[in-house]
């Protein structure tokens, strides 16, 4: 992570930005496997693959996907198994073209100063990375020679070309972009314009923007057809609330990102209760383009029940201080209470709706202050008798 390298405080650590101490912790179920991480790795094992040699009828992206410490030995296997097979096969022309006896002044060999297999496998090393100690040389004697030189040098020009991209690739993938860009570890559940919504927040720490960025949500869990057949992992896309009719965002401040729970929405006929016992995640992805360097990246992240707060909302970040905007993540994921029907949106339309739930809460909220007042009044009737 970006903390352990000292880029940003430990505080900042994607894990517990988001994270309130003031709240309590909430522990996923036991057993409960999740399709996607917390910090975005998929949970998926791919078993019984047949046709493994598919991964190699395209080498280089086997080899960008592999970790860096089989890349390096393949790498170093590639070098050294080259060098030794041209090594082998100078000798074996110095060895036909007799280079390896001593003769006379007039006498011209195929490569200079071949004398043994040490040799030869230097000279091997001194073609392929152009490396030349004026020791040994081909001379205009051998036409194998001359043809064995051109082959080791393009052998080595592919070995060269293949190594430094997929060093670059590695080196610039995109999920060392999608490290600063975090997630709220909650998600929260209350109204917002008079609506029910489903809501997260998200943010990115480098001052370099996200091109075109685009959020997608998708609710995953276990349904079944009308035919009996399960489907265990049923994806059903989430529209979330934005004015333009799109996903994009301008993510240059942390953002909440909410989704109106209404007839079209998964979440309709859920209510607190029912959340909690819904086996359930929904999986949030970020895309865009980075700024600097024009590569797609992308950062994903779930929720499961356990991690969606009913009733609860975002605190502000960003404050204006001296002529300029400042925010503050510290606060990136604190949330406080707010009046919240305690049902789903589908028994609240039922009902009479969000004025019927603030009429009911403005009577409760009158008849606690008449509860409060009753005990003095009655002090005050006492006194005066």
């Amino acid at each position: 992570m970006l903390s352990r390298k000292g880029l940003i405080p430990e505080d900042y650590l994607l894990t517990r930005l988001a994270e309130d101490v003031l709240q309590p912790k909430f522990k996923a179920k036991q057993g409960k496997a999740r399709f996607v991480g917390k910090n975005g790795t998929c949970n998926v094992a791919h078993t019984n693959i047949r046709e493994q040699g598919r991964f190699l009828q395209d080498v280089f992206t086997t080899l960008v996907d592999l970790k860096w410490i089989h890349t390096l030995i393949i790498f170093t296997m590639s070098f050294l198994c080259s060098w030794l097979l041209f090594g082998m096969i100078w000798w074996l022309v110095a060895f036909a073209h007799g280079d390896l006896d001593q003769k006379g002044d007039g006498f011209v060999p195929c490569v200079t100063d071949i004398h043994s297999f040490s040799s030869a496998f230097l000279f091997s090393i001194e073609v392929q990375v152009t490396i030349g100690f004026g020791g040994r040389m081909v001379t205009e004697e051998c036409v194998s020679a001359i043809i064995i030189l051109i082959v080791q040098n393009i052998v080595g020009l592919v070995i060269n070309a293949i190594m430094l991209g997929c060093i670059f690739m590695k080196t610039a993938q995109a999920n060392r972009r999608a490290e600063t860009l975090i997630f709220s570890k909650h998600a929260v559940v209350s109204l917002r314009n008079s609506r029910l919504c489903f809501m997260i927040r998200i943010g990115d720490l480098r001052k370099s923007m996200i091109i075109s960025a685009t959020v997608r949500m998708q609710v995953v869990r276990r349904t079944s057809t009308e035919e009996g057949e399960v489907v265990p992992l049923d994806q059903i896309d989430i529209h979330m609330d934005n004015p333009v009719g799109t996903n994009g965002i301008f993510l240059v401040s942390p953002l909440i990102i909410s989704h109106v729970i209404d007839k079209s929405s998964p979440l309709y006929e859920l209510s607190p209760s029912d959340l909690q016992q819904q086996d359930l995640e929904i999986i949030v992805v970020l895309e865009g383009v980075v700024e600097t360097t024009g590569i797609t990246t992308q950062a994903r992240t779930s929720y499961v029940s356990e991690e969606i707060l009913w009733g609860q909302r975002f605190v502000p970040t960003v404050s204006e201080e001296d002529g300029m905007y400042a925010v503050d993540y510290s606060k990136f994921g604190n949330t406080v209470r707010v009046p919240t029907p305690s049902c789903s949106a589908k028994q609240l339309e039922e009902t009479g709706g969000i004025p019927r739930f603030r009429l009911h809460e403005g009577a409760t909220f009158r008849a606690t202050v008449r509860r409060r007042r009753a005990p003095a009044v009655t002090r005050k009737t006492r006194k005066n008798q």
